[in-house]
Parts: C-alpha cells; sequence; structure tokens
C-alpha cells in the first residue's frame, strides 16, 4: 500500500482503539486523568486565590512602576514551560534551594510548576478586566455610600465574566503542558503521570491508540470547561 494509504489505515486503527479504551473506562486512562485533574485543578485554585485579587488591586491603582509590573506580566505569560521547569529542577534537586524539603518529582513539584505558569496569566487579565470596567460603575457606588470593600465588590461582580474567562484560559494553559510537568513530576506511574506527559510518553513508544486516546480526554475537558463559560455568560 501507498504510504499515505498506511498511514491513514494506521491512524484509523489508532482512533478506534482509543475510542474502545474510552467507552470501557480503561482503568489505566481513568487513572491518568484523574492525577491531571487533580494536579491542575488545586494549581488553578491556588492561582486564582492570589493572583485575582493582587491584578485587581494592580488594577484600580495608580502608583509609579505599575506599567514595569504590568510588562513583566505580560512577559511571563509568554515564557517556555521548559524553562519553568529547568528553574524549578534546579530549586527543588537535593542541591537546590528547597531541596531539603524533597518534592523533586512529586504531584505537589508539578502544581508548583503549573501555579508559576498560570498566576501571571490570571493576574494580567485580571488588569485588563478591571480597567474595562465602566469608571461610573465605581463612581455611583462611591456616591450611593458604599465603602472601599463595597465599592470594590461592586466592581469586580461587574467584571465577573471576564475574570472567570481569565482562570479558565490559565487552566487551559497548565492542563496541556508538558514541559514543566515532566522535568518537575518525572512522569512516574501511578503518581505524577498525568495526560500530557503520558501522551508524549505513549507517543515514543508506539501506542498511539492509547495516546489518542489520552489526547481525546484532554481536549474533551479543554472544551468543557469553555462551554462551561459560554453557558454561563448565557445564562446571565
Amino acid at each position: 500500500a501507498p504510504p499515505t494509504s498506511s498511514l491513514m489505515h494506521y491512524l484509523l486503527e489508532g482512533i478506534i482503539e482509543a475510542i474502545r479504551l474510552i467507552f470501557s473506562v480503561d482503568r489505566a486512562v481513568m487513572a491518568i486523568a484523574a492525577t491531571s485533574l487533580h494536579i491542575s485543578i488545586v494549581a488553578i485554585l491556588l492561582s486564582s486565590v492570589t493572583a485575582v485579587p493582587l491584578g485587581f488591586l494592580i488594577g484600580i491603582s495608580r502608583f509609579r512602576g505599575r506599567g514595569i509590573i504590568i510588562t513583566l506580566l505580560n512577559t511571563c505569560m509568554a515564557v517556555p514551560t521548559v524553562v519553568i521547569g529547568l528553574v524549578g529542577y534546579v530549586l527543588l534537586s537535593r542541591q537546590g534551594v528547597f531541596g531539603r524539603f524533597g518534592l523533586l518529582f512529586t504531584p505537589q513539584a508539578m502544581m508548583l510548576g503549573q501555579y508559576i505558569l498560570a498566576a501571571p496569566i490570571i493576574m494580567a487579565l485580571t488588569i485588563s478586566a478591571t480597567q474595562g470596567v465602566d469608571p461610573r460603575v465605581r463612581q455611583t457606588a462611591m456616591s450611593l455610600g458604599a465603602n472601599g470593600f463595597q465599592t470594590a465588590l461592586t466592581i469586580l461582580l461587574e467584571a465577573r465574566f471576564a475574570l472567570l474567562a481569565a482562570i479558565i484560559t490559565g487552566f487551559s494553559r497548565i492542563i496541556g503542558e508538558v514541559g514543566a510537568s515532566m522535568m518537575l513530576g518525572g512522569n512516574i506511574k501511578g503518581f505524577t503521570r498525568s495526560l500530557s506527559t503520558a501522551i508524549a510518553l505513549e507517543t515514543n513508544k508506539g501506542e498511539f491508540g492509547f495516546a489518542l486516546a489520552l489526547g481525546l480526554i484532554l481536549l474533551a475537558i479543554a472544551l468543557g470547561v469553555n462551554v462551561l463559560l459560554r453557558f454561563l455568560q448565557l445564562k446571565n
């Protein structure tokens, strides 16, 4: 058969095997998906708890050096994941500053790497969302006697969909990243093997059906969170 036909046949076999693994609720596939979701959800929650308030404060404030901070945040959004992984590896290895904590090749190390990836994205987008709120919202709240906390809450509520989009963007960034997770987690079966690292491993092994099954789950998760955002936007 011609090379193209062979490739298509091989790809079709991989897709069929992927569908079989998903619908049979293969334990190995589900375990990897659960590990990946656990790590990324914890990382995005930690990122949101810190990045949203900081981004909001920067967005509503005016101070010297504010522009530099925003520029640095925008630059951090483009940092390659392997660079985060490399820096984290150096810091968490036995000879590193934090080596005594034994975090390297653990889920916690992967969470840390994903946190560093997501936080600048959420913070930068939160600043943008806050700046996008009509100034009259703040003025109206203050004129009605709202205190500082109530005024801030009003602005946050006005920008809630943009803030939710910022968090989902951060989640989409970390759920499929490979470099930092591979270097900090070690891709250990049953412990730190996530969807993205497992896809890389299974592809190198020639297990395309298994890799495609994991890839389809990863796409389904990404689609699901974006559909949820769209649903919430339409509902309100």
